[in-house]
């Protein structure tokens, strides 16, 4: 397999293939958070992120969720289709906190009355800022269609990856899901993991994700470990 350097971003280099159709990704050890001011590496990040996000990816493609999975060839690399990516986040939210609890004054951990999905104008520039329906079309993100399945995708996702979690103790705070279009089909890409995701112990509300670097709370890549191991039984 031919490896040309296509792009790389703040946690994963992406790589060409000699089928045009997929690429290879190669995640990286290096953080970021708040738009990139901070900056810092988690010891062997890319590999647990690599396998977290592959466990998670074939779960959903079990249930009927399209996502560009292919096969996880090396502990830090995925192969996956690939994707025109849409540059509209979604961020689907369950539990208050974060940027949600500030922004409606809310105390973090307080439950949602309802699931809150949200999107994003994926654009580094500008701080990635919130969106509706109507920016959307006005920037011409994505089509109302995209936009309907983006949202159908996202709260399916939430009720699997919710009611599976909830067997490993884990709960599902809130995540953030990217969508492209492979051969004109919306699909699911870049990663489900600790980075894009709010994991709490479900007894005792202990941290299990990126915020632990993002407030220094400590014992970083201890958390993603937990998280591997509740998932997948495997030991780093």
């Amino acid at each position: 397999m031919e490896k040309q350097p296509l792009y790389e971003g703040k946690a994963k280099r992406i790589f060409a293939t000699n089928n045009e159709d997929e690429v290879l990704v190669y995640y990286k050890d290096d953080a970021t958070a708040f738009n990139g001011e901070k900056k810092g590496t988690i010891l062997n990040k890319g590999i647990l992120n690599n396998r977290i996000s592959s466990f998670f990816f074939k779960l959903l493609s079990e249930q009927g969720i399209p996502n560009h999975f292919v096969s996880m060839p090396s502990d830090r690399e995925m192969l996956v289709k690939s994707l025109k990516i849409l540059l509209v986040e979604v961020v689907v939210r369950n539990i208050a906190a974060g940027s949600l609890a500030k922004r409606i004054g809310w105390e973090e951990g307080r439950k949602m009355p309802c699931t809150v999905v949200e999107m994003y104008y994926k654009n580094d520039d500008l701080g990635d800022p919130l969106i509706n329906d109507y920016h959307i079309k006005a920037l011409g993100l994505a089509t109302a269609e995209q936009v309907a399945k983006m949202e159908e995708y996202a709260l399916k996702i939430n009720t699997i990856l919710t009611n599976y979690l909830k067997e490993k103790d884990l709960e599902l705070i809130d995540f953030k899901l990217e969508f492209g279009l492979h051969k004109g089909e919306v699909m699911l890409g870049d990663e489900i993991s600790p980075d894009t995701c709010r994991f709490w112990d479900s007894k005792t509300g202990e941290k299990l994700d990126k915020d632990r670097f993002r407030r220094n709370l400590g014992n970083v890549e201890e958390a993603y470990k937990e998280v591997l191991l509740r998932l997948t039984g495997e030991v780093l």
